[in-house]
């Protein structure tokens, strides 16, 4: 198979696209989107963000210690969107764009009400990497939509419509390929 060879660069794609919330000392919120965001243990829960030190949010989350990730479906990508080139020292992302703040259970940033989840975290340690500083924090506190639980108390995530980012476009998730371990798994 022919292959170009591009120079180095990140093209581990798709990811995921997430509102990231942050509150400063005088409890000013603040939205910023970050397609680096990911898992990083399992116990403790912890995940990880990067984020340019230029960035109104950076020193918000250093100084704070804390952040919640919202996840972003159909519902939300023009909002994460918007949140992701337009910066908080000049407007209220959280007005502008019609979203609700919610109060967390733990942490004192809001999180935004019409996320089907939110992940409340506590940062343990920022990695300077070079154009981005990686925060690894600790998840505190989960809080999920109750629209997307049925009647069995499951959550259905997957039918809330979660998006994407893929080379600079969004994308709506779709067809059920298999399910963990299904390769492996014995037919009947």
């Amino acid at each position: 198979m022919e292959r170009d060879f591009w120079r180095p660069g990140n093209m581990l794609y798709p990811i995921p696209a997430v509102m990231v919330t942050c509150a400063d000392a005088n409890n000013k919120a603040n939205i910023i989107t970050i397609a680096w965001a990911g898992t990083v243990c399992t116990n403790p829960p912890m995940v990880s963000i990067s984020i340019r030190k230029e960035r109104y949010s950076y020193s918000i989350i250093k100084e704070s210690g804390e952040f919640a990730i919202n996840l972003v479906n159909r519902d939300l990508v023009k909002q994460a969107d918007y949140c992701g080139v337009k910066s908080g020292r000049e407007i209220d992302k959280f007005k502008e764009m019609k979203l609700t703040p919610i109060k967390g259970k733990i942490i004192s940033a809001p999180l935004i009400g019409e996320s089907p989840v939110n992940i409340e975290c506590k940062v343990k340690q920022i990695v300077p990497l070079g154009s981005h500083d990686m925060f690894l924090a600790e998840v505190v506190s989960v809080a999920v939509d109750k629209k997307y639980m049925d009647e069995s108390g499951k959550f259905n995530l997957n039918k809330s419509g979660m998006i994407v980012y893929s080379h600079g476009e969004y994308y709506e998730l779709g067809k059920l390929l298999g399910k963990f371990g299904y390769s492996v798994r014995k037919k009947k």
